[in-house]
């Protein structure tokens, strides 16, 4: 892992929404931790580690580019070539001196560009030959993702670089290995790169789509036209450009009988981090969040503490942000947030919620039923699906989430958008309820 120096790294801050206020014998603290990093397109004048950054051009990165060369990328033809040209629109995108390999898929996984293990390291001369090669990517054979992506984590290890990401793009179900090999492959590859992944045309699954990129800690979508590749994979490699820390964990330490309920990231994606926390010491574990550019991110984090008289204060939890060092140890960011718990017998105060609380509670809730609803109306259950998508529209309509009401409302006919309900429509487009459901998870931020 990179050695910084100080000056390499976004400044991040920590801010804190909650009502600290419990009434007698409460125990449930909820907390809104919102994470922001600023100042990090500053990074470039290398003290600690030169060989790491590029004067004025940011983090050195490696990026390893998956694409799906399956027999059904020829269904229709346009498929492989819109594949082809926004791969090569994605090498246009990558800074000067970042290493990089494009990795054809199928049911096994070929270096397409450099070949022999190794990375290249973009300019104007590979760049070029990067593109020649992909003109000779023709479609034929399986699927089997994990292999596509052991063989990038192989090609990114190559390197000593701060940032390690992957792009992944499938247009079909993982069909020629199993749901453990494809686990398998996550596990191995969870913590080493980021990754993005993208399913493009209609006859790929969703839920194999997100696993991927929620366990890489990355995005997921859908591209339904196969001729929007092009900008989504310029979008795609203009971020991954931007991300200037890798490896940061959300660190989270509680007191002597206090327990940590759950931590979830709730903006901009609901993405659940409970089970994803390692042991840091006496009463604190670290939640990872993978690698950060100028940006912010909110994070739910609910503990339960020792119930206690009225009158009575705590610290419930205290944030910090982390990233790993060489041998083994971690720099603290200088960040800091304190969640509190206090005692109270003012009923107003104890009962009232938080509006950013509440807020991303909603969201939460938002995602999961949406989710529930299609899978309810694809295994036939009208009234179930009915009720879990009336509820849906009505949570997007209370938070302001106007993309995914849009979303819903080519799902269902809205009654009345206010009460949730609503109406099954009878023929619903396959690319409009895919898109609803990789995009269950976005979020749009409290209104402060």
């Amino acid at each position: 892992m990179a050695n910084f120096s100080k000056s390499h790294v976004p400044q991040f801050s920590v801010d804190v929404y909650q009502n600290a206020y419990l009434p007698e014998g409460g125990r449930e603290v909820n907390a809104i931790v919102t994470v922001t990093a600023t100042g990090g397109g500053t990074v470039g004048s290398a003290v600690a580690a030169p060989q790491l950054y590029a004067p004025g051009r940011g983090p050195s990165a490696a990026v390893a580019l998956m694409v799906d060369c399956s027999g059904s990328m020829d269904y229709p033809p346009t498929k492989m070539r819109n594949a082809r040209d926004a791969t090569a629109a994605a090498i246009d995108t990558l800074r000067d001196g970042v290493h990089f390999a494009v990795v054809g898929g199928t049911h096994v996984a070929t270096e397409v560009y450099p070949g022999n293990g190794r990375l290249a390291v973009a300019d104007a001369t590979t760049r070029e030959r990067a593109k020649q090669a992909l003109r000779r990517l023709s479609a034929g054979g399986g699927t089997a993702i994990g292999t596509w992506l052991r063989l990038a984590d192989r090609l990114l290890s190559t390197a000593d670089v701060a940032i390690r990401h992957g792009i992944l793009l499938t247009d079909g179900r993982n069909e020629h290995e199993s749901p453990d090999d494809l686990k398998a492959a996550l596990d191995a590859c969870a913590g080493r790169f980021t990754c993005d992944a993208r399913g493009v045309g209609t006859d790929w699954e969703v839920k194999e789509v997100t696993a991927i990129a929620s366990a890489l800690l990355g995005t997921a979508d859908i591209v339904a036209d196969p001729s929007g590749l092009a900008a989504d994979f310029t979008r795609m490699m203009e971020t991954a450009m931007g991300k200037e820390v890798a490896d940061v964990a959300l660190r989270l330490w509680t007191p002597v009988g206090a327990t940590v309920r759950f931590v979830k990231q709730v903006a901009p994606t609901v993405e659940e981090l409970t089970d994803r926390r390692a042991e840091a010491g006496p009463r604190a574990g670290d939640y990872p969040t993978g690698s950060w550019g100028d940006e912010s991110r909110d994070y739910h984090v609910c503990v339960e503490v020792p119930a206690a008289d009225i009158g009575r204060e705590m610290l419930a939890a205290r944030v910090s942000l982390v990233v790993p060092e060489p041998g083994g140890s971690v720099r603290n960011l200088g960040a800091q947030g304190l969640v509190r718990a206090v005692w109270t017998d003012d009923v107003a105060a104890s009962t009232s919620i938080n509006p950013q609380v509440a807020h991303y509670t909603g969201q939460a809730e938002l995602a999961q039923v949406i989710r529930q609803g299609l899978d309810l109306r694809k295994a036939g259950d009208i009234d179930g699906a009915t009720a879990k998508l009336g509820r849906a529209v009505q949570l997007a309509g209370a938070s302001g989430n106007a993309d995914t009401a849009k979303l819903l409302a080519k799902v269902v006919d809205v009654v009345d958008a206010a009460a949730g309900t609503v109406r099954l429509k009878a023929k619903v487009e396959e690319a409009d309820e895919m898109t609803l459901e990789t995009r269950s998870t976005k979020t749009v931020r409290v209104k402060k």
